[in-house]
């Protein structure tokens, strides 16, 4: 008796330690497929925000670095090393001759044909970049954009 007994607790132990094993394995086999199937995508694309956003940070930094490079090659105000003759200067209707700054915006008037310095290599200044032009205010040359007259440097003085 003792040894059907023995037998018995035996074979009781051996099937429970299988049935451990067994329910081990199957949550090992759970969270492979959980890390498979939805916890490592959501890793990857919190990875590949990571890498969007660097790259966003790169290109804006790119942009300002481009800015001011721009504005170190204009210089926003300077003083003409000399001065040309040119014809008298008659401000626009309503308006009189002022002081501009770097950032203001012109109005529309000064930006017509009347103003505008159209042959700016003959009075030493280098050509505009696009989408802006020389005009004239008073003895300066305002560099400002042809759109929406923003200044974006003023030579002093270089009419007499």
């Amino acid at each position: 008796m003792k040894k059907i007994l023995t037998a018995a607790l035996a074979a009781t132990l051996a099937t429970s330690s299988l049935g451990a094993a067994s329910v081990a394995e199957a949550q090992s086999r759970d969270h492979r497929a959980y890390h498979q199937n939805g916890h490592d995508d959501r890793r990857e694309e919190r990875r590949d925000d990571r890498n969007v956003r660097r790259e966003w940070r790169q290109d804006a930094r790119e942009d300002r670095q481009d800015a001011r490079r721009q504005q170190r090659a204009y210089a926003r105000w300077q003083r003409a090393e000399r001065r040309y003759n040119a014809a008298r200067y008659q401000a626009p209707r309503g308006y009189q001759t002022r002081q501009w700054s770097y950032g203001q915006t012109m109005p529309s008037y000064y930006r017509s044909n009347q103003y505008v310095v159209t042959d700016y290599s003959q009075y030493g200044l280098r050509a505009p970049p696009r989408g802006y032009e020389y005009v004239r205010s008073g003895n300066d040359a305002v560099l400002a954009n042809s759109n929406n007259g923003w200044i974006a440097a003023i030579i002093a003085s270089l009419f007499n």
